[in-house]
């Protein structure tokens, strides 16, 4: 029995001896470049630190110093100076499960990490400390420095290095979410089997300040319950298409509230200063919204699209299932004012303005808008109705060299005027008067020229058309059809008018002069994209002091 009992105390000391020799062996160099062989023979895992420490002070950690981590054959995932390990009983039944992971001074990588697998260690708290992190490949790719935070628990799979229920916080001095980038960065929130709540975001914005939270779900669908910008100043090589179009490519977000306070965005061709904002309660899913009781207040100094240059503009917008009311339209433009109020419908894509004025306006018209006139509008927009229009002192150009024009001083009013049906722009109905102070047609002045028309669905009636020209006047009417083919009938009489007041405007210089009495019959089509001139039939009758000639036009031919 004394054989025996001194056997096994001399194996017990063996092992304990051993023990101590390998606790003392793993804590070398050798030691620490023997066990990371071994794990990167025995895993398709590579293993590479220059030493493990363990201090007897704190029993329950191991440190291992310059520690690299990563698949067999590929860049590291992970890189640390230092990683702390807390030991805890789990690892009896788990080895690879610890209490606490401490990353200090390195770099996580996820782009190294193939698709189908998971970091196979996990933890009830994992620590972050002045890390690097790139994750290109996530739900919300991310980019951050000098990452500093926690997650618990700690338990990555292969599509989500967060895993499927985990609280999260993070502060980086910078970061990049999502193609956002940001500075003095945190964020607060959990995971919760795919979706991802963030109960706290605050960072510095382009040059401003972002506070807000949200949450996302599994499909990638947002809920900003609220989100604050303070004092953006954000430039952008995007378009404003493309600018509002990653909007679009979120599969929805729904805005509880969103705050803008004196932001600045520009781009290559567009740009808002001085911008303050206000949304309330409204889902966007693609190209569409739907709201209750959602609102839009907005003003700024400045807008800018291209050649539409907008100066203080406020717009008011409450949102319903119905449609969109504007409740205020107001801004200066063109060196002018223009007012809206109305509403858009959903039922039938119209647009009502029940009030529209334009005042003081000095606007030359674009060289394109012919083709803009008679472009299609979007699906959104089938129809517009202004039931009031006034107009006070304006002065429009043309400068297209084909047949320029301007009117000074132009004033007038508009009932129920009809301006867009089916997309198409027009007057497919309502009464419009418009008088000006002076106008140029194609170079030939008139004073004081005068409109006024009825339209229904069939035609355009013009029950007013006169102007004063050299010391005579000119009146007239005309109809114009409403079908694609746009026929034209003109009744024109001139008393004491130049003899060729119309030279400038297509007819043939006729071989008198001084002034005149005349009348014009003249029927054509004004079908869009065809010239008025081989469509016109007419007659012309032209009497002076001394003379009368009488000419008629066929087929756009004088005889």
């Amino acid at each position: 029995m004394k054989f025996l009992g001194k056997f096994f105390l001399t194996l017990l000391l063996l092992l304990l001896f051993t023990l101590v020799v390998i606790y003392v062996l793993l804590q070398t160099q050798w030691g620490a470049g023997w066990f990371s062989r071994w794990v990167s023979d025995k895993t398709e895992w590579h293993l590479s630190l220059s030493k493990i420490e363990h201090n007897f002070s704190s029993p329950s950690h191991v440190i291992l110093d310059d520690f690299s981590f990563g698949h067999d054959g590929q860049p590291a995932v992970l890189v640390a100076k230092r990683v702390d390990l807390g030991l805890a009983l789990v690892q009896f039944s788990d080895p690879l499960h610890f209490s606490s992971i401490e990353l200090r001074d390195g770099e996580v990588n996820l782009a190294n990490l193939t698709p189908s697998s998971a970091l196979p260690i996990q933890a009830q708290r994992l620590q972050l400390n002045n890390m690097h992190i790139e994750s290109p490949n996530s739900a919300l790719p991310l980019f951050a420095q000098q990452v500093n935070g926690g997650i618990l628990p700690w338990k990555p799979i292969a599509s989500n290095m967060l895993g499927q229920d985990a609280h999260f916080q993070m502060s980086a001095a910078s970061m990049t979410l999502n193609k956002v980038p940001g500075e003095n960065v945190l964020i607060q929130g959990n995971v919760s089997q795919g979706r991802m709540v963030f109960n706290n975001v605050g960072a510095d914005l382009a040059r401003g300040s972002m506070t807000g939270n949200g949450e996302r779900d599994a499909q990638g669908n947002w809920k900003i319950n609220q989100l604050r910008l303070n004092d953006i100043r954000l430039q952008t090589a995007s378009s404003l298409k493309d600018f509002l179009r990653n909007v679009q490519a979120v599969p929805s977000i729904a805005i509880t509230r969103l705050d803008v306070t004196d932001a600045r965005l520009q781009g290559p061709d567009w740009a808002v200063t001085d911008l303050d904002l206000t949304l309330r309660n409204l889902n966007w899913q693609g190209d569409d919204w739907q709201s209750n009781d959602g609102s839009l207040a907005m003003n700024a100094s400045n807008f800018i699209n291209g050649g539409l240059e907008l100066n203080d503009p406020i717009v008011n917008l409450d949102f319903s299932p119905q449609g969109i009311a504007l409740t205020q339209f107001s801004s200066r433009w063109a060196n002018g004012v223009i007012r809206a109020e109305g509403d858009w419908s959903r039922a039938d894509k119209r647009l009502t303005l029940k009030n529209l004025a334009v005042a003081g306006l000095e606007y030359t018209l674009p060289q394109d808008w012919r083709d803009r006139w008679q472009s299609a509008l979007p699906a959104w927009l089938d129809s517009v109705m202004v039931t009031r229009f006034t107009s006070n002192r304006n002065l429009i150009i043309d400068i297209n060299p084909a047949f320029p024009f301007q009117l000074t001083s132009l004033d007038g009013t508009g009932e129920n005027l009809l301006l867009v049906r089916q997309h198409q722009w027009g007057i497919w109905s309502g009464k419009l008067s418009l008088n000006a102070a002076e106008s140029t047609f194609n170079r030939t002045d008139l004073r004081h020229p005068s409109i006024a028309l009825n339209a229904d669905p069939q035609q355009i009636q013009v029950t007013e058309l006169s102007a004063f020209s050299g010391k005579g006047l000119l009146e007239g009417r005309a109809t114009v059809g409403q079908q694609p083919e746009r026929p034209l009938t003109l009744q024109l009489t001139g008393r004491a008018v130049p003899v060729n007041v119309l030279q400038n405007w297509g007819w043939p210089v006729l071989p008198l002069t001084g002034d005149s009495n005349l009348q014009l019959q003249l029927n054509a089509a004004l079908k869009a994209g065809q010239p008025l001139r081989p469509t016109a039939n007419g007659s012309l009758s032209v009497t002076t002091d001394s003379q009368q000639l009488q000419q008629t036009l066929q087929a756009g031919e004088v005889r």
